[in-house]
């Protein structure tokens, strides 16, 4: 069986913990130490692996429209961070279909969240370049939602990971919308969430690219034609579990 180095050294450290443990002094209930902490305390504290949590905000593309949910990177990211050994809870995401930046926004302002994230995505602007609305408001409304990305994270910039917008342009839904002219405007909105991404020193996960291939490849589309499939968002999903687990404590 095959085990990252992550995951060894993980086990290395619970051998020992569990070493320190079992020749620490046993304490009986109620007995008072006015100095310390009991040492069974401390170890069993540290024998606790710590449980990961990610917030997912998004469009179509984070629910993985088309698809069922367990199919979406979100899910997909978990299931191969729990596979490597990491404790992550479900991820959590707010996203719908159809949404652009103004309207995640909002959302966001009528959600209770929790205190903070471990790791936090932001996929998000497709439907501002659909609806023809202005890049400059997606470039301010996208730094707004960035900065709330990085403040569910605690200000930890590096837990924080943006995905370029995908091309639907290389869609069969495109063929008769002027599939060049959708892939150049893709392009002049993700050099703006590229650029605030960059500013702000999150990671950056150009799937663009990636997406393009489905103008040749069919099976990395959903049934609707226009979404991408299971297969597609695996590949996402292990770009992003690349980049997060260079980040796990």
């Amino acid at each position: 069986m095959f085990f990252t180095a992550g995951t060894q050294r993980r086990r290395e450290m619970r051998t020992q913990w569990k070493s320190l443990f079992y020749s620490a002094p046993l304490r009986l209930c109620g007995e008072k130490n006015e100095n310390q902490q009991s040492p069974n305390f401390v170890i069993l504290h540290m024998l606790s692996p710590k449980k990961y949590s990610y917030l997912a905000l998004g469009d179509s593309y984070s629910i993985g429209e088309a698809l069922p949910l367990a199919e979406s990177f979100p899910y997909q990211t978990i299931q191969l961070l729990r596979k490597a050994g990491y404790d992550f809870q479900a991820a959590e995401i707010i996203a719908k279909t159809g949404w652009t930046t103004d309207e995640l926004l909002g959302a966001i302002s009528q959600t209770i969240f929790a205190t903070t994230y471990d790791f936090v995505s932001l996929l998000i602007g497709v439907n501002n370049q659909y609806r023809g609305m202005p890049i400059e408001e997606y470039s301010s409304t996208f730094e707004i939602l960035l900065q709330k990305a990085i403040s569910f994270s605690d200000k930890r910039n590096d837990h924080v990971f943006v995905l370029s917008i995908p091309d639907w342009g290389a869609t069969p839904i495109a063929i008769d919308r002027n599939p060049a002219f959708i892939s150049a405007q893709i392009d002049l909105f993700n050099e703006v969430n590229k650029t605030i991404a960059l500013q702000y020193n999150v990671n950056y996960l150009d799937i663009t690219e990636e997406t393009r291939k489905a103008a040749t490849d069919e099976s990395l589309l959903a049934a609707d034609k226009l979404h991408p499939s299971g297969k597609a968002y695996s590949i996402w999903a292990e770009e992003l579990v690349k980049k997060i687990e260079t980040c796990v404590d």
